[in-house]
Order: structure tokens, then sequence, then C-alpha cells
């Protein structure tokens, strides 16, 4: 059975016509940054700080070991120098301290 002439007019009307298409733009596709050495040990320390239990232990053990992780990184990554691990030591001790909110409602209650 041959298809009806509103079907062929359909059929017309919806063929993919490349004047009316959309011309494809060259899309460049650019390589992720790698990331910094300072990012890259920043990343490992909030690692060791989450994975070695140290915001639950007490300020002279984190003292302890902030100076001895902190020993490991300048080895680890040379090309830092001392203001970016005095930095970085900085950023640990903050990750360290308890939320503010949290420690504004315990000092509170007590």
């Amino acid at each position: 059975m041959a298809p009806s002439r509103r079907a062929r007019y359909i059929a017309q009307s919806f063929t993919l016509n490349p004047d009316f298409m959309a011309k494809n733009r060259n899309r460049q596709r650019h390589a992720p940054a790698q990331p910094t050495p300072f990012e890259q040990a920043r990343d490992e320390l909030l690692q060791h700080i989450m994975r070695c239990g140290v915001i639950d232990a007490a300020t002279e053990h984190q003292t302890e070991w902030f100076d001895d992780t902190m020993a490991y990184i300048a080895e680890r990554f040379p090309e830092l120098k001392e203001p970016e691990l005095s930095e970085l030591r900085a950023l640990g001790g903050r990750f360290c301290e308890p939320p503010k909110a949290r420690a504004a409602a315990e000092s509170s209650a007590a």
C-alpha cells in the first residue's frame, strides 16, 4: 500500500536539509590543568589529617604531629618555599579547629 499524500508531505517536511541545520563549531578540547605543587601538598596534608584522626587529638599531640608531617611535606615537595609551607601549616591548623557554631553552642551550654 502506498503512503498517503499527507504522510509523503510530512516525510518531505521533516527530512534533514543541510541548509537549515546548525553548523558544527570547531570545539577544542582542553586538557585538564595539572595541580600546582602547593595544591598537591595541600590536598595530601588534608587527607593525612582526616586519615590520622588529628582533629580529635589533644593540642600538644596536634603540634607534634604537624611538626613531623610538615617536615615530611617539605621533603616530598622540595619546590615549596618557606612561606608556602607556613601557609600549609596554617591551613591545616584551621582545618583541625572545631566549627565556630558548634564551639559557640557548647560554650553557652556549659
